[in-house]
């Protein structure tokens, strides 16, 4: 079965009813490096792309999603430290669209019952209705 290991499956899927940043983006750990003489531990880097990862915790507005699954920690591999979208709507959090969102299944079984869980990988974030249509094409606002 060639069923691949890291599945496409963006934004709209993962988060269907929306996606807020509920903290602070931060390095991601490398647990495997040795310390360094600080001894904190180096940013993880990315063995397919070489990039620096990030994490930030993701509140998923669907009100469907168990209480164990409403917060999330997406992962971004970026060169730079990404930074949420500006936050002009009110809330107390920062509604977020992930871009070129990729899911890796894994097992948690830390608990009496084993589960499927997921490893949630971005290469950005944006504010939702960021992005602009391709060239050559109309939104249906323009049409």
């Amino acid at each position: 079965m060639a069923i691949p290991r890291k599945m496409n499956l963006g934004n709209d899927l993962v988060f269907s009813a929306g996606a807020f940043v509920v903290g602070a983006v931060e390095q991601v750990q490398d647990w495997e490096a040795a310390p360094l003489p600080d001894g904190t531990r180096p940013q993880k880097i990315d063995k397919e792309t070489g990039l620096p990862t990030w994490t930030v915790p993701v509140l998923d507005a669907d009100p469907e999603a168990g209480k164990n699954d409403k917060t999330v920690n997406v992962k971004i591999l970026a060169k730079h430290q990404p930074v949420p979208p500006a936050n002009d709507t009110g809330l107390p959090f920062v509604p977020v669209v992930f871009t070129n969102l990729v899911g890796v299944p894994w097992i948690d079984d830390s608990g009496n019952r084993p589960k499927l869980m997921w490893s949630l990988t971005a290469t950005g974030m944006e504010a939702p209705g960021a992005r602009k249509p391709a060239a050559g094409t109309t939104s249906k606002a323009a049409a």
